[in-house]
């Protein structure tokens, strides 16, 4: 029979006479339809069987897109959905999602996932292990998936050395490591082996004293290594990037030694600067003390940043800079377009450090400052307008904004890669 021919005319014809319209959507090609299916999430494409006869077939040959942590309310009956599902699905797969705490035998049901033919040519995989302390191992079933990957967050588990020696995943832009155990010479090789990888977050995570990059590919990293896991562990305490031309967003969290070489920054304190680092335009940093000398070393090293992002619970130093730094004044460009400044409370080392900003950002474009609720009123607003001294601002056109809400997304909070590869991964 011919696509087009009586069948489609009575669907048609079907949809007119229940008032529906004509019915397009059905006339699609099967591989169309499948692609649609697999969008959606995974109880709403499997209802796309019910719709009719056309569509019953296309759910299991579509592209599966599975998140478990949407399947079932009670979670000792998510294995036995999962596994029919997978038994049923002829493949490939696109998505698959298992969430922290989903199964008591976890890596044993991990395993056994992972090796199902549905889940062939899976191009994104998010896997939490069970929330436990002792971490268990990483499903060595993953290696058949490597190769078709491009996006994959692990979390909570181990990830030993005979997994990641020669391991290649040519297709991955995006890595996620949270809370999991690695060497340094896993992780260098992870790094190594993915070749088109843009996007990198390891966050609390441990094993490694040293994260070294070399990737011609990376647009955004971020650490934050710290965590509670810390008994006779070996800890993180240095990031060195010593190649990676394409890196425009960079976010370190912890108070450890970052070396762009041939720069050494140490605990955000640029020791030594020999050469500058161009590519960087967005930079957010979680300060015990809010210093402006430590801003502008980081400025110097960084002198095309655009978006400063800053943490800062203490005022520290007094930030006085109008003789300290006038020599930077006359000759530095200061190129940031956006400022975000969480905690700011008015004391005097906030007002000068905030000051140095408004006087000399000439192409500053918004600074926007978090205030404390109780400070939310006129008179607090009206005479820090004036400490500020806005209405001499450098940039004519920038503006100021005091608010009580969360004025930046909360750097502690990125928890995936794909956040990194937003336009400006920290903007509310």
């Amino acid at each position: 029979m011919e696509a087009g021919g009586p069948s489609s005319e009575k669907r048609r014809r079907v949809g007119e006479d229940e008032g529906g319209g004509a019915d397009h959507i059905s006339d699609l090609p099967d591989a169309v339809l499948g692609d649609i299916v697999s969008l959606l999430p995974t109880k709403e494409g499997a209802r796309t069987q019910i719709l009719a006869s056309r569509w019953r077939h296309l759910w299991r040959s579509a592209p599966l897109n599975l998140d478990c942590g949407d399947l079932v309310k009670r979670e000792y009956e998510l294995a036995g959905v999962v596994n029919r599902i997978l038994f049923s699905h002829l493949g490939p797969g696109r998505r698959l999602c298992i969430p922290r705490g989903f199964s008591s035998d976890g890596a044993a049901t991990v395993d056994a996932w992972l090796q199902s033919p549905a889940l062939q040519n899976l191009q994104e995989l998010c896997l939490c292990y069970p929330t436990e302390y002792q971490l268990q191992l990483l499903s060595k079933s993953i290696i058949r998936l490597s190769t078709t990957l491009r996006i994959a967050t692990i979390q909570r588990c181990h990830l030993p050395d005979s997994i990641f020696q020669g391991l290649q995943s040519p297709q991955l832009k995006q890595l996620t490591l949270g809370d999991v155990r690695i060497s340094e010479c896993s992780l260098h090789h992870v790094i190594a082996g993915c070749p088109a990888l843009e996007c990198l977050l390891i966050n609390e995570s441990f094993g490694f004293s040293c994260l070294r990059i070399n990737s011609v590919s990376l647009s955004s990293i971020g650490v934050r290594a710290q965590h509670y896991r810390t008994t006779g562990e070996l800890k993180f305490v240095e990031l060195i990037i010593e190649n990676a031309p394409c890196l425009e967003k960079l976010l370190h969290l912890d108070q450890n030694s970052l070396i762009f070489l041939p720069c050494l920054v140490k605990g955000l304190r640029v020791e030594s600067l020999t050469t500058v680092v161009r590519t960087i335009k967005i930079l957010a940093v979680d300060m015990d003390i809010l210093s402006l000398d430590t801003v502008i070393g980081l400025m110097k090293c960084f002198p095309c940043l655009e978006k400063l992002y800053i943490q800062s619970c203490d005022s520290g130093p007094n930030n006085l800079w109008l003789r300290k730094h006038k020599n930077l004044i006359r000759c530095h460009d200061i190129r940031l377009k956006k400022i975000v400044i969480e905690f700011y409370w008015g004391i005097r080392s906030q007002v000068s450090f905030v000051t140095f900003f408004v006087l000399n950002a000439r192409v500053l474009e918004l600074m926007t400052l978090r205030i404390e609720a109780k400070n939310n009123n006129e008179e607090f607003l009206a005479q820090h307008r004036r400490k500020l001294q806005l209405e001499n601002r450098a940039s004519r056109g920038a503006r100021f904004q005091f608010t009580t809400d969360k004025c930046s997304r909360d750097i502690w909070k990125i928890k995936h890669a794909h956040d990194l590869d937003l336009p400006d991964p920290f903007a509310c």
